[in-house]
Order: C-alpha cells, then sequence, then structure tokens
C-alpha cells in the first residue's frame, strides 16, 4: 500500500509539473480554446474574430494538439474572400499550415505520442486556433530540433519549390533556374534548394529602395544572381554566356514580368505558373511557342498533395526538408512572430506586397 500511495504521489506531481501529462493524466478534462474564425467571406480583418470553445479529451483515432504556430499565407486570405478553390464550411477556422505539440491521444493511436512535434498532413484542417482535434492519420510527426518558423511554414512554400524542381524538367548540376517573385518566400526557398543541388539560380525583384540590401540577403540564401525587371530587359547575363540560358522559369507574377522571364528560356524550356500577383494573364509569345518550343505549364500545391498523399515521392520530399533543416541548409523565411491578439495587424500587413523581402508572418498561438 505504502509503495502505492507513493507511486500516486510521484504520478500527481508529475501532473502538476507537466500540463500535456495533466490533460493525458485527467480524461474528462476540457480545454478552452481561442480559434479565428469567421462566418461569410470577405476581407479578414473584417470576418475574422476570436471565438472561444471547449474541446473534450480525444476519441479512438483522433489527437488532441496544442498549436505553437501558424503562419498566415496568401492562399488562406484568398481562401476568406471567397477568390480561392477551397470553399470550406462555414464557420471555418482560418489557416492550412502550423506545428503543434501533441497534448493527448485517443485510445487507437499508434504513431503519435504525447509531447511530440506535428505538422499538418493534410490540406484544410483550420489551424488558427489555440488547439485542436485532428484524425492521426492527418498530422505528420517532425523532430523538435526543427525551429518553430522553419517547421510552421514547411508544408506549403518550401514543397511548392521541391517539386517544381523536381517535376517539370530534369536539373542537373551546373544547369539554370530563372524566377521572378525571387523575393517571395517560395522564391527563397528556391535559392536555398537551387544551392543544396548544385543548381544555378537567377532572381528578378522589382526594383525598390533596398535592393542593394534584397541582393546581398538572397544570394546569401543561394541565389547566383539578382535582377530589378528593369536590369534583366537588358542584361547581357545569357547572351555572352555568363550563365546557361534556363531550362526551367517560375513565374508567381504574370503580365510582361512573365514574359520577360519566358524570353530568356533554352529551347524547349518550361515556365511553370504558381501564382499571379499582378492579375495580368500569362501571354505566350508566338515566336516561342513555334520556334524555342517553349511549355508553358501551371502547379497548384493542393491539387498536388491530394494526388500523392500517401506517395513515396511525397515522404522522401519531407525527409529532404528535414534533413535540410537540422543541417542548417534550410531556413525560414524573413518572418515576424505575432501574437493571436493582434491578428488583425498581422492580416494587413501581410496582405501588403511591398517591403525588403516577402515577410511572412506568423502566428504565436501561445501569446
Amino acid at each position: 500500500m505504502a509503495m502505492f500511495i507513493k507511486s500516486i504521489c510521484q504520478q500527481t506531481r508529475c501532473v502538476l509539473q507537466n500540463p500535456v501529462n495533466s490533460l493525458q493524466f485527467t480524461r474528462n478534462m476540457s480545454v478552452l480554446v481561442k480559434s479565428l474564425k469567421y462566418s461569410k467571406h470577405g476581407e479578414p480583418a473584417e470576418v475574422l474574430e476570436i471565438v472561444e470553445d471547449q474541446l473534450n479529451q480525444p476519441n479512438d483515432n483522433e489527437v488532441l494538439v496544442k498549436i505553437l504556430a501558424a503562419p498566415i499565407n496568401p492562399a488562406d486570405i484568398n481562401t476568406i474572400q471567397g477568390k480561392y478553390p477551397v470553399k470550406p464550411k462555414f464557420p471555418a477556422v482560418g489557416g492550412n499550415e502550423c506545428v503543434a505539440e501533441v497534448v493527448s491521444v485517443g485510445k487507437k493511436v499508434s504513431k503519435l505520442i504525447t509531447g511530440q512535434h506535428v505538422v499538418p498532413f493534410a490540406t484544410g484542417l483550420g489551424t488558427w486556433t489555440t488547439h485542436a482535434i485532428f484524425a492521426e492519420e492527418h498530422l505528420m510527426p517532425v523532430s523538435s530540433k526543427i525551429g518553430l518558423a522553419e517547421a510552421s511554414t514547411l508544408t506549403v512554400n518550401p514543397c511548392t519549390a521541391y517539386r517544381m524542381l523536381k517535376d517539370f524538367v530534369t536539373l542537373r548540376p551546373g544547369d539554370c533556374v530563372i524566377q521572378n517573385g525571387a523575393n517571395s518566400a517560395v522564391g527563397q526557398a528556391v535559392h536555398q534548394l537551387c544551392k543544396a543541388w548544385d543548381i544555378k539560380s537567377v532572381g528578378i525583384v522589382r526594383d525598390r529602395t533596398d535592393i542593394g540590401p534584397l541582393k546581398d540577403y538572397l544570394k546569401s540564401l543561394g541565389a547566383t544572381e539578382v535582377l530589378t525587371e528593369e536590369e534583366i530587359r537588358a542584361s547581357p547575363l545569357f547572351k555572352e554566356k555568363h550563365l546557361p540560358k534556363p531550362r526551367l522559369a517560375l513565374n508567381c507574377v504574370g503580365g510582361k514580368s512573365a514574359t520577360e522571364v519566358a524570353r530568356h528560356l533554352e529551347d524547349k524550356g518550361v515556365m511553370v505558373t504558381y501564382g499571379g500577383m499582378s492579375r495580368e494573364p500569362v501571354v505566350a509569345s508566338t515566336a516561342a511557342l513555334i520556334f524555342k518550343d517553349i511549355a508553358f505549364r501551371g502547379f497548384w500545391m493542393t491539387r498536388w498533395t491530394k494526388e500523392n498523399s500517401d506517395s513515396p515521392q511525397r515522404t522522401q520530399m519531407f525527409n529532404d526538408l528535414c534533413e535540410m533543416i537540422e543541417q542548417g541548409k534550410f531556413i525560414a523565411p524573413v518572418h515576424e512572430m505575432v501574437p493571436l491578439q493582434k491578428f488583425r495587424e498581422a492580416m494587413a500587413a501581410a496582405m501588403n506586397f511591398k517591403g525588403f523581402a516577402g515577410k511572412k508572418f506568423i502566428l504565436d498561438l501561445q501569446n
């Protein structure tokens, strides 16, 4: 009996010292949750509000997580505005990415344990919330050695960059890639992956007052050369063979910028469009199609994920990215952590595309 009482005392002391264990130990305890929800489409600052709810403990294959950080992506904003193909059911919790800590698990959960860090393995879960219950199959464990910024932004922008570099052209060491919007979060990821894979990368950015420091920063990530949209029009970079002509172009702007980028492609090169910041169409010249046989493709990470949810390629991609992060070869985009209470300021800032680099605003869900 004495040993039993001592054991209970030790468990109780552990519970008091560790909230995660406390939630697992007291199975009937509910959790107070604060979420950013919206019940109609509109501008985020106008339709989003902080809503409090109670969550019970998870059942069977469910996992209760405490969300540590969740970024604000352009697609998240477009979804709230009703301009994105994904249409959530109302009321909806915003957000698509996060890093979370497992608080407790259902009795049939076999692959996750309390204390683990996890990221979404499915899209559209709703991540702008302090806590959530997700199906085990919708979560993927990641090393706690990975920083919160890197982990919370892992599943969209780095994966987009990875897939575009892997899936459209078979690139070899020494090949060249060109991209506009090179200071965006995807652009920053492209430079780092190209450096790791020994691929030359040329970035195109809009001119600005801090263009010198921006160029230096992108080169520190791995960019071979960074030019403004004005400079690329007259640059002898490819004509004089300072670099080989790009076999792959990545476009997130559209309009004249996309036309200019496509002009520098090698014969039979491919331009992949994954965004349209200018809201202008991509125009393919007749000469590019006939005489250079240029191909124009599109890429949407959400579709790729749905079509490859359990594929070996997806597993390999995450393994590669996580290994690079742990080795210090891949860092999060320029970012700022913002408390949940200041979400309106964060949404407004995220919608402003001006500035030094494509700064990512990340909600700190525990403050």
